[in-house]
């Protein structure tokens, strides 16, 4: 899939009101951390930052075209990883960016069990590089330093088999 402008005007025509509802959900699994600054990494279109809660500051990054203000800082309270870890190639890449968090959000398919995997919607071979179940994805932000504090479905609905998932890193240093 090309993530290129005619990809981001169709989010924009097609999805906005979606979009919005659920930024709003995503600032509610993330809002007892009381972030002040958050990097969107995989910012999309921006819909995260466009609702973000009044106070907080917000910067985005994405490979995409799209408006962002890119990462600015060398620590946040949360990164957040909507619907992006599914679609990084290399995992290690990602190494720079999770040094800069406290905590880690992200929202993603897990690989169902006892289902057809084949059969699966979120079963995207061109788009999909990963696929996670809840102890591999555990397994990966271990080993950048992160533990789970919770995992949950709060996007579903208006969305479908898509689990949220916030960490947070142990022994930070200052």
């Amino acid at each position: 899939m090309d993530y290129d402008i005619e990809y981001y005007e169709k989010m924009l025509r097609e999805y906005s009101r979606t979009g919005e509802e659920i930024a709003k959900i995503r600032w509610d699994w993330i809002s007892e951390l009381g972030p002040d600054v958050v990097l969107d990494y995989g910012s999309g279109v921006g819909w995260f930052r466009a609702w973000r809660p009044k106070g907080v500051e917000v910067h985005t990054f994405d490979i995409g075209p799209y408006p962002q203000t890119r990462m600015k800082l060398i620590m946040y309270d949360v990164v957040c990883f909507w619907d992006v870890l599914e679609h990084i190639l290399d995992m290690g890449k990602l190494e720079p960016i999770l040094s800069l968090a406290r905590h880690v959000a992200a929202s993603l398919p897990l690989e169902p069990e006892g289902k057809d995997f084949s059969r699966w919607k979120h079963f995207k071979p061109d788009e999909h590089l990963h696929y996670y179940t809840e102890k591999t994805l555990d397994a990966l932000f271990e080993r950048y330093g992160f533990k789970k504090m919770k995992i949950g479905q709060p996007e579903c609905p208006p969305r479908e088999d898509i689990t949220s998932v916030l960490y947070e890193k142990v022994n930070i240093a200052f």
